[in-house]
């Protein structure tokens, strides 16, 4: 085991060294390339065993991922944003066909308008596709999450694909020292592919993906699917514990923090879970009781790990780094749903929507949800979702507004209740 510093996509790179995969179809896409740029290089230069081919289009290389592993070998691919949505269609028939592989997505905001900054839109649009999600705080979970997947992924209770997660620039380009497994360790953990079942093979034929004009046979195979995906949960935390055993590093399907006597809990995921820990950090020195919950298992959605953490809690704060416009945030309404039926669930769970396009959270918001969900607990008024949106990010909306001029006559004036919710408290 050696330790270097490694950007977040380099870790991806490793971890898909490290799985000894055989096949990388690829694509090029803002913030991903640097993970097949890496792998290209160590294979050219001999370094990695594995068969790297450049496709024409996103929808090309999944096309050649689902259909690769279907004959039996251990395949890994990239993409994100745009890219990730051009190709929706081949993750519903690649889940279908019932074949295991890893897919790292970037994270990064969809168009339009066009960014290059992260937020979950993307994967999230994957959410009901039948691939697996787990989503990376850091560097280091990023490769540990590549060689978990291919562990829960290739199990034979589960035969689905993952999608591993990490938000684009924060994460992607950010370099943190990473643990690099030696490679006999890492078989003690993932031992070479073993395909349970091929498409293609002569002395046992196998068909995917056939017509079916019954709605009972279509309805009987998606159930399959969602079993399987509920397998999920339990081959996940075995894969976790064997983890454990070898490398001596711990990932349950939600990540508390601070939680031991909290009252109030945030919820989020991914690298702005960071900011979230440094924000709890500060927040109870001050003498708030407050905790953070990380989920990192999206889907299968691990409801029972969720409704234990958040039992007896007096208000949660759902802090979504998504928007599904005219609903809220997505993962808000999971959560609500895991909770529903629950009679120790929170008094209150409000809906925080932040991060779009990347913008961040910042140590003042994080102090406004508390207080704010501490008010509503008292109360019992929940406030619509609200958009975290500062004075200062008005000011330079307004200003961009400003430069285009003619956009801004446009757009016309702004209704006064609006900028009201925009300013509500304190540069709030």
């Amino acid at each position: 085991m050696v330790k270097e510093m490694l950007t977040g996509n380099a870790a991806a790179a490793w971890g898909a060294r490290l799985a000894e995969v055989d096949y990388v179809p690829s694509f090029p896409i803002t913030p991903q390339t640097e993970i097949i740029e890496t792998i290209s290089h160590w294979i050219r230069k001999g370094e990695m065993a594995a068969r790297f081919v450049m496709m024409d289009s996103e929808h090309s290389m999944l096309t050649a991922a689902g259909t690769a592993a279907a004959t039996g070998v251990r395949v890994f691919t990239a993409s994100s944003s745009q890219g990730l949505l051009y190709g929706l269609e081949m993750l519903y028939a690649i889940s279908g066909w019932r074949v295991p592989l890893v897919l790292v997505n970037v994270a990064r905001a969809l168009s339009s308008p066009i960014t290059l900054e992260p937020d979950h839109n993307d994967v999230l649009a994957a959410r009901d596709s039948g691939f697996l999600q787990i989503h990376a705080e850091n560097c280091q979970e990023v490769l540990d999450s590549v060689l978990m997947g291919y562990k829960i992924s290739e199990d034979e209770r589960v035969l689905l694909p993952i999608i591993v997660n990490l938000d684009g620039f924060y994460l992607s380009f950010t370099r943190e020292p990473v643990e690099i497994p030696d490679s006999k360790q890492v078989r003690q953990f993932l031992p070479p592919f073993e395909a349970k079942h091929t498409f293609f093979k002569a002395s046992r034929p196998l068909a995917q993906g056939s017509a079916l004009l019954s709605g009972q046979g279509y309805s009987f195979f998606k159930y399959q699917m969602h079993l399987a995906a509920s397998n999920g949960i339990a081959v996940y935390k075995e894969a976790a514990n064997d983890f454990k055993r070898v490398f001596g590093r711990s990932y349950d399907t939600v990540e508390p923090y601070e939680m031991d006597d909290a009252e109030y809990v945030i919820v989020m995921s991914n690298c702005f879970a960071t900011k979230g820990k440094a924000a709890v950090h500060i927040m109870r020195k001050k003498g708030y009781k407050v905790g953070l919950l990380k989920l990192r298992l999206i889907r299968p959605f691990p409801v029972a790990d969720i409704i234990k953490a958040l039992s007896g809690i007096k208000g949660v704060a759902v802090i979504d780094q998504n928007i599904a416009p005219g609903s809220g945030g997505i993962l808000y309404n999971e959560i609500c749903g895991a909770l529903y039926h629950q009679h120790e669930r929170p008094d209150v769970l409000l809906s925080f929507i932040g991060g779009l396009g990347g913008k961040d959270i910042s140590q003042g918001e994080f102090e406004y949800i508390v207080e704010t969900t501490m008010e509503s607990a008292k109360t019992g008024i929940v406030p619509e979702p609200t958009l975290l949106f500062t004075d200062a990010d008005w000011e330079l909306t307004q200003g961009f507004i400003n430069i285009a001029g003619k956009t801004k006559k446009a757009l016309g004036k702004i209704p006064e209740e609006q900028l009201q919710t925009i300013n509500n408290k304190e540069g709030l």
